[in-house]
């Protein structure tokens, strides 16, 4: 028996006759959607997948300065060894995000937040299985921040990460150059999320 990595995935806008997912504006300041206040997310659609022991939500709200987006992981035991922006966080344990803008499936754009708020985000070229990224290209104005959860008693529950995207910081993807920046109601941006959990630990990260 093979034991994989945990990958929970929740395709969205993903191909003709996806879930079509629609984000609500937000009617609270980019701090409070930052810090995760849940009066903040509260007109945030929500979607869930993945194990109990391992559940994923996903909100997403818009404002006209940029796109927020929220992750909430169960997760008794979140773990990280890399630190620095840029590394290849995705070996690990992250919550990612893709975003294409003119549904080509090219230079879109990919970010990934790990329990530390340690960040990695590109420019992909093109996807598999001739995948080419530009990892030296970032999203200008990118914000994010990471909550830990704790019960009662102290004990991890999870994590949340929590991201701001400026509508500015899409314009040097080439991909930009066919859609409307901010974009407009009815418009619509091919997405896919993702949680990676890997149970085996930074021992055996495979596991």
């Amino acid at each position: 028996m093979i034991a994989l990595a945990l990958v929970l995935v929740a395709p969205l806008l993903a191909a003709a006759g996806a879930t079509v997912y629609l984000v609500a504006r937000a009617t609270a300041s980019r701090e409070a959607l930052l810090a995760a206040t849940d009066d903040a997310w509260a007109g945030g659609a929500t979607i869930e997948w993945g194990p109990s022991r391992y559940a994923t939500t996903f909100r997403a709200l818009w404002d006209d300065e940029g796109l927020h987006l929220r992750w909430d992981a169960v997760d008794p035991s979140p773990w990280h060894t890399m630190t620095k922006r840029d590394e290849h966080i995705w070996d690990e344990e992250v919550v990612e995000i893709f975003i294409d803008l003119n549904h080509t499936g090219r230079d879109y754009y990919e970010l990934e937040i790990n329990p530390a708020n340690v960040v990695c985000d590109l420019r992909m070229v093109s996807p598999w299985p001739d995948i080419e990224g530009d990892i030296d290209w970032d999203l200008e104005g990118l914000r994010t921040r990471v909550h830990a959860r704790t019960d009662a008693q102290g004990a991890t529950t999870g994590w949340t990460a929590t991201a701001f995207l400026p509508w500015s910081g899409f314009r040097s993807l080439p991909s930009a150059r066919e859609v409307t920046l901010p974009p407009e109601p009815g418009d619509t941006w091919r997405f896919n999320v993702f949680r990676i959990k890997r149970p085996g630990g930074p021992q055996e990260p495979a596991k």
